[in-house]
């Protein structure tokens, strides 16, 4: 089944400094990421920039303020489409549960979902929840823990969550690999 079309999305959600600002969770730590966002190297940089002669993209964000792939996540994002000059905006979860439900994560509500869209709201491409490297401990996770109700699912869960931890690594480590996919699926627009 494609994807729906969300042009009728365009203008709902919140421009990213709003979003920031009506943070009721996590606002703090999510700021000092973005403050301390620097691009892992010119040339991605001067790629984003790049982008700014470009009047057909749009970008939509599912995001929840409690989520800390959120917090970890989403200030890059911001960053590298602040530069690029993309229109964009954040769905917050919980009012756009329909939009949330097209765009699962291995059949579950997993946020930050970053959407790109045309400027007739149909969908060229998805991001999220977390960079690649991170996200295979979930989707290992979930193979061999098909059974949400095994005895030993939390504590298996709890081990995948520190593993998870580990591969985003100190600081922003992570954040060139969050931009490094980014580029890549923008590239193919």
């Amino acid at each position: 089944m494609g994807k729906p079309n969300l042009s009728h999305k365009f203008g709902k959600g919140l421009p990213p400094k709003e979003f920031i600002e009506s943070m009721t969770k996590n606002q703090s730590e999510f700021q000092a990421n973005y403050d301390s966002f620097a691009w892992p190297n010119e040339d991605d940089r001067e790629f984003f920039e790049s982008l700014n002669h470009r009047d057909d993209l749009r970008v939509l964000i599912l995001a929840a303020d409690w989520c800390g792939d959120v917090v970890r996540n989403v200030p890059v994002v911001f960053q590298a489409l602040e530069i690029s000059g993309i229109p964009t905006e954040v769905l917050i979860l919980e009012n756009h549960p329909e939009v949330m439900d097209e765009f699962l994560t291995m059949g579950g509500r997993s946020v930050p979902v970053v959407i790109f869209a045309d400027t007739g709201g149909h969908v060229l491409g998805q991001w999220g929840p977390r960079p690649q490297h991170v996200q295979e401990v979930m989707i290992e996770f979930k193979r061999l823990n098909p059974d949400r109700e095994a005895a030993d699912y939390q504590d298996n869960l709890a081990v995948a969550r520190q593993e998870i931890g580990k591969r985003y690594g100190e600081g922003t480590e992570s954040n060139a690999a969050i931009i490094r996919e980014l580029r890549e699926l923008i590239s193919g627009y």
